[in-house]
């Protein structure tokens, strides 16, 4: 019979408290997703059109929490898993252009409820391997039966453009399971580039037709 890992018995040693902390999880994620959508609503209602193209959202599996806890010499406990790992829970909000990440996320921080721990912004720098998004680390009160808890949930917000990137880079570098080249890496940093460069380009262009006057509908 299998050993089990001492790592995995140690954060199961109360599965019920393990079950409650995904419930918490869940329940923000499900929280952020309605914030976004209540958001993307009033923007189509005030500008005619949505800035968010589509949201997805995760839960850590539990060997992931392992190991990152793992990696960083923390405890294996469920305390320490949420006192110390920020992403456990993940949403990405997927925007048309570049200006739209900011303008949501800016709508998304004014609310009294979310309180901002930490902003990465891989836009205006972007990581080693050419990585594009706007990463906040917030907060969020989850109100349940007899008190209330603030979870922390990691927010990803990019464009269409990046989320293309992004995706692919994620399938050739991790999910390939091998060695990659430093002339492969460099072309993915270059194509990371062209997209860059097409993502301002794409707004540059929409930003033009705004300006463009409206088409007449009267017949003459």
């Amino acid at each position: 019979m299998p050993q089990a890992d001492p790592a995995a018995l140690e954060l199961f040693e109360n599965f019920q408290d393990y079950l409650a902390l995904q419930h918490l999880y869940q329940a923000a994620l499900k929280q952020l997703q309605i914030k976004f959508e209540v958001l993307n609503d009033e923007f189509q209602v005030r500008s005619g059109r949505s800035p968010i193209h589509h949201i997805e959202s995760r839960l850590k599996s539990t060997a992931s929490i392992i190991a990152k806890l793992q990696n960083r010499n923390y405890a294996v406990t469920l305390d320490s898993a949420k006192q110390n790992i920020n992403d456990i829970a993940g949403i990405r909000v997927v925007c048309s252009y570049i200006d739209d990440v900011y303008a949501v996320a800016e709508m998304l921080l004014r609310q009294s409820d979310v309180r901002l721990v930490q902003t990465q912004d891989y836009i205006q720098h972007p990581n080693f391997n050419g990585y594009r998004s706007l990463h906040l680390d917030i907060q969020i009160p989850i109100y349940l039966s007899d008190h209330t808890e603030h979870v922390n949930v990691e927010v990803q917000l990019r464009t269409v453009a990046m989320d293309f990137w992004a995706s692919l880079e994620h399938d050739l570098r991790y999910k390939s399971q091998k060695d990659i080249p430093a002339r492969i890496s460099q072309e993915m940093w270059d194509a990371a580039q062209a997209i860059a460069s097409i993502d301002r380009q794409m707004q540059a262009i929409y930003k033009e037709i705004q300006a463009l006057p409206n088409k007449h509908t009267e017949k003459e």
